[in-house]
């Protein structure tokens, strides 16, 4: 059975949603000194909110 050929489209939204978590995951990888540091309105910060309460609801 052959493999089938993505169109571009699709292509293009495996590819945003990989790079997508790459970020998020390197977004909470930041070492606790410096995230003090990070302005309060940072969007990794934002991420870390939403992730942690997703993660208090999951438990």
């Amino acid at each position: 059975m052959g493999v089938t050929r993505l169109k571009r489209k699709d292509r293009r939204n495996k590819t945003t949603s990989r790079m997508e978590v790459q970020f998020l995951k390197l977004g909470r990888n930041v070492e606790l000194g410096s995230r003090s540091q990070m302005p309060k309105d940072s969007q990794i910060k934002k991420n870390n909110a939403v992730l942690d309460k997703l993660a208090a609801e999951a438990k």
